[in-house]
């Protein structure tokens, strides 16, 4: 029966090298291969042909609510000096009923890119969100 049904996509948890706090959305899991055109002088066809070249990933956006006296976005993001960096591996989890990870993806050597604090409303009654976007050198996609 549980094999029936696609997987909800709202229950996951981030484990990102920080405390244990519960992120809103996470996008940009997503892996591309360029496509590398060739054609040799001496072919009798005139096309080219396709052959996979290298991959290509996007940048990860990570939001979560903003707590008072939470800095640890920020201090991530200030390990950022001339030509270093503070890199961290990411495990990103989509989560069954009984909380066991049922698509697990792993993220290598990631470092913030950019913060965004929250956006200010007088009259709004939103939760505040600060958002994190990531750079990193790999992504690999496990089904549990």
């Amino acid at each position: 029966m549980a094999t029936e049904y696609p997987i909800v996509k709202f229950h996951f948890q981030v484990d990102w090298g920080g405390t244990k706090i519960g992120f809103t959305e996470v996008s940009g899991l997503d892996v591309e291969t360029e496509v590398v055109e060739y054609r040799h002088g001496a072919s009798p066809e005139y096309v080219k042909t396709k052959m996979p070249g290298m991959q290509k990933y996007s940048n990860i956006t990570l939001k979560r609510g903003t707590f008072a006296t939470d800095n640890e976005y920020f201090d991530w993001w200030n390990t950022v000096k001339l030509n270093t960096i503070e890199r961290r591996n990411i495990t990103i989890s989509l989560l069954n009923e009984e909380h066991s990870p049922v698509v697990v993806w792993k993220i290598k050597n990631a470092w913030p890119t950019k913060i965004q604090s929250t956006d200010l409303k007088a009259d709004g009654n939103e939760v505040a969100i600060e958002t994190m976007e990531l750079a990193h050198e790999g992504l690999s996609i496990q089904n549990e």
